[in-house]
């Protein structure tokens, strides 16, 4: 049996899997090659694209590790928010069931008391009509909102700014949607 040029290995030009022309590198058909091929391209060097690789995941686990992060932040806020909202809407169930003997309207002030029995009841009296003989232990005021919510009397002014706030985009997209569906079209229907 006849080796290679070099005496040794089992390719044409004495390295394994054979080569010609002194090229190293994938031997074999164009059409089962992995990835296209050209003579004129420099050789690929696995270790050189190795390394280049490890330093793309860095990067991207550097820029991933950030992205997560930021996520993390928002889903903790988020969280934040959700335990308020749980609060908030745990005392406005207890606001709901106080004792009341008259009719609740929405922006409206009530005060609630604890009567001697540990009972909660809605006074529309504060403790300043009250002129310092309240009948009962003061709780605190609360203001009825249009959707059912109580406001603490010392959150209102802030509830109220942010609301105003909210005002301008809230009729700028939803005004002009509900003003035109009053309106007929232009056909009149």
């Amino acid at each position: 049996m006849s080796q290679g040029a070099s005496g040794s290995g089992d390719g044409q030009d004495g390295r394994p899997g054979g080569g010609q022309g002194g090229q190293g590198g994938y031997q074999g058909s164009q059409r089962t090659a992995t990835y296209p091929m050209s003579r004129l391209s420099a050789p690929h060097d696995l270790v050189e694209t190795a390394r280049e690789i490890a330093a793309a995941g860095q990067v991207l686990g550097a820029a991933v590790g950030s992205e997560l992060e930021a996520i993390a932040e928002q889903i903790r806020a988020l969280q934040a928010q959700a335990h308020a909202a749980l609060e908030r809407a745990r005392r406005d169930a207890e606001l709901h069931r106080a004792r009341c003997r008259f009719r609740k309207r929405p922006g409206e002030v009530y005060h609630l008391y604890r009567d001697g029995e540990g009972q909660p009841y809605f006074s529309m009296l504060s403790p300043d009509d009250w002129a310092g003989r309240q009948p009962h232990a003061f709780e605190g005021s609360y203001r009825l909102e249009a959707d059912m919510r109580y406001t603490p009397l010392d959150e209102v002014e802030a509830h109220d700014r942010r609301r105003a706030q909210l005002r301008p985009s809230l009729d700028g997209a939803l005004g002009r949607d509900l003003l035109s569906a009053g309106r007929p079209s232009k056909d009149g229907c």
